[in-house]
């Protein structure tokens, strides 16, 4: 198919001349604007491509080149200097010049000219192609044919990797890698069989020794190959991951080659140039500065990786990946409640909320925001254990070794994506949140949260909460209807997807708080959750702003901050940041509220009008099994 289209276009250029492309481009956009004008999908993007000028300006290079193709610059007298001297001897024959004719005189007479005329006849008298030796008449029938290859040594890697055959001792290029000096050469290719380097037989080295006359070769590096007969071709698929894990080539024992390995960390951006390998993918990380691309390891590598032991062990310096915790851990983490120090978030600011007990809501100009408590956090931890289907869902979204990513941006008809706050309790969360609905409540909205309570007197169903059965809740809690629930005085609270999707389906932007365990429903095709992970300051800066605020150890009585409740937050952020730093879009160091709102209404507009990089299958659900 591929030789016929080429052969058409060949064609057609023979056809209409060294104006045969401009020509095909011409009826190519006319044929588009019918399109057009009937409306077909995607036409209107093709004819803004076609009348690109940068597009028109590279056809007429091409064009030139096609040119330059066909006839090649040839010298059309190779003597000049003598043809210069007959001009001269004509012009000083002549009885009376004309002013021209002795402006002629004068520039055929100057030296530089001369000189320049005296280079271009040793150009034009010399032969430049080069002389091949005869071929031998004894030549063997099996003898292989070798090829040379000569690469410029510089500062870059050569950018290929090899290996020896332990049976046969020869020694060939293992994998070529994408961007190196060996790929842009386009001379050596995986598979090629090394026979010299800089005039060295290499068979039955080590690869070691191979690499040492590699280093110590200086300008030029000269390889003597017997070329791969049949390379395979590979029609490479460009794929952008998100890294899910930490990983350091230089401490993995089962890397090819170390030196060529790319180290990353997790929530790394990988633009995925080479999948040819089946365990050992090349990729590049964004923003990229190297033209040459690392080794990384297969999501196949690294999933298989992840079911022997030494991968499920907790990290430590000298192994090549920081693993992922066990379900056991995640569990442990997912429950974290900072020991049971609940901080009064309104506090931190001194603008605590006025509640009455069990009065979780608010209002600003006569607009509610609903949600807001002093604390659902403060009896979470009474129903972590209920919620075991959460943790393997989390523990199963962190087993992923890479998230395939697509760059995707918005459009005014989609509706908009979450805006989901995660910290360790004591930060200042819910009062980040509170504040950013604050300055627009009309487009900021919080989800009305379920309860099991009775209303009181100036309270109205789907206002402040959504007033239902403890059989319902309870039911909606089975069904995994909720992000959160849990118990306070007796009455269950909660926040059900229902009443996040309602938000977004009304045209506004939802925005919640959230601990772990929330992650992975937020992080769905439907929601699109951006989080935003709020970290405490230093401890000295806690200090200082944490002087008049408050904490609730238990659910009746608050008290004053202790040196032991700073720390345990610092304890929470570092665990936080551990385990779950991968789903982070954006951080937020809280360390004076005022400067932390403005930074976060600046990231939440940006998640929304520029482009973001999503995972794939929020974009193409149905490709997923």
């Amino acid at each position: 198919m591929k030789q016929a289209v080429e052969a058409q276009v060949v064609t057609a250029h023979a056809e209409l001349g060294e104006h045969g492309l401009k020509q095909i481009l011409t009826d190519v956009i006319k044929e588009v604007k019918i399109s057009i004008d009937k409306d077909i999908n995607g036409a209107d993007l093709l004819y803004t491509l076609l009348n690109a000028p940068w597009l028109k300006s590279l056809l007429k290079v091409y064009e030139f080149l096609q040119q330059h193709h066909r006839s090649p610059p040839s010298p059309v007298f190779p003597h000049t200097s003598a043809l210069c001297h007959q001009v001269l001897a004509d012009l000083r024959s002549v009885a009376e010049p004309s002013p021209e004719a002795q402006e002629l005189h004068t520039l055929l007479r100057g030296s530089h000219f001369q000189a320049l005329l005296s280079a271009h006849d040793t150009v034009a008298q010399k032969d430049y192609e080069p002389v091949l030796p005869p071929l031998p008449d004894n030549l063997p029938d099996d003898e292989e044919a070798t090829r040379i290859v000569c690469l410029v040594k510089n500062k870059q890697t050569l950018g290929a990797t090899i290996m020896r055959d332990e049976s046969t001792g020869e020694i060939s290029v293992a994998r070529v890698i994408h961007g190196g000096l060996a790929d842009r050469s386009g001379l050596l290719h995986a598979g090629d069989r090394i026979i010299e380097v800089n005039g060295y037989p290499v068979e039955g080295l080590d690869p070691e020794h191979v690499i040492q006359i590699l280093a110590q070769s200086q300008g030029t590096i000269m390889f003597k190959v017997v070329p791969i007969t049949e390379r395979a071709v590979h029609n490479q698929t460009m794929m952008y991951m998100r890294a899910m894990a930490d990983y350091n080539p230089q401490q993995d024992p089962a890397i090819p080659c170390a030196d060529a390995g790319m180290s990353f960390r997790r929530g790394d951006l990988l633009e995925i140039v080479d999948q040819t390998d089946a365990l050992w993918w090349q990729a590049k990380k964004l923003p990229s500065t190297s033209a040459c691309a690392g080794l990384v390891p297969s999501s196949k590598l690294l999933r298989r990786k992840q079911k022997e032991f030494w991968w499920s062990q907790p990290f430590q310096p000298n192994s090549c990946i920081k693993t992922l915790s066990t379900v056991e851990e995640e569990e442990d983490l997912l429950a974290i409640d900072v020991k049971g120090v609940e901080a009064d978030e309104e506090a931190f600011d001194s603008e605590e909320l006025k509640e009455d007990e069990g009065d979780f809501s608010s209002s600003t100009d006569g607009v509610y925001l609903a949600g807001f408590r002093r604390s659902l956090r403060v009896c979470r931890r009474r129903w972590h254990s209920a919620n075991q289907s959460c943790h393997a869902r989390c523990a199963t979204a962190l087993a992923n070794p890479y998230e395939e990513v697509v760059r995707y941006q918005r459009q005014p008809q989609d509706q908009h994506r979450v805006i989901a706050l995660l910290g360790p309790s004591g930060v200042g969360v819910n009062e980040l949140r509170r504040r950013l609905i604050e300055i627009n409540p009309d487009f900021f909205q919080g989800p009305v949260p379920h309860t099991t309570r009775a209303p009181k007197s100036y309270e109205k169903s789907g206002r402040e909460y959504h007033f239902i059965s403890r059989e319902l809740f309870e039911n909606m809690m089975f069904n995994h209807r909720f992000l959160e629930h849990g118990e306070y005085k007796g009455h269950l609270y909660g926040t059900s997807l229902d009443a996040v999707k309602d938000v977004l389906s009304r045209g506004k932007m939802c925005v919640i708080d959230i601990e772990p365990k929330a992650i992975p429903y937020v992080r769905t095709h439907e929601l699109r959750a951006y989080i935003i992970f709020v970290k405490p300051p230093c401890a000295e800066r806690m200090r200082e702003t944490r002087q008049n605020a408050q904490i609730t150890p238990n659910y009746y009585v608050d008290r004053p901050f202790k040196e032991e409740d700073i720390q345990e937050i610092e304890d929470a952020t570092r665990k936080m940041e551990m385990h779950f730093c991968q789903f982070f879009n954006h951080v937020i160091v809280n360390d004076d509220l005022q400067d932390s709102c403005l930074q976060l209404l600046t990231a939440v507009m940006r998640a929304q009008d520029e482009p973001q990089w999503l995972p794939v299958s929020w974009i193409r659900p149905t490709d997923q099994s």
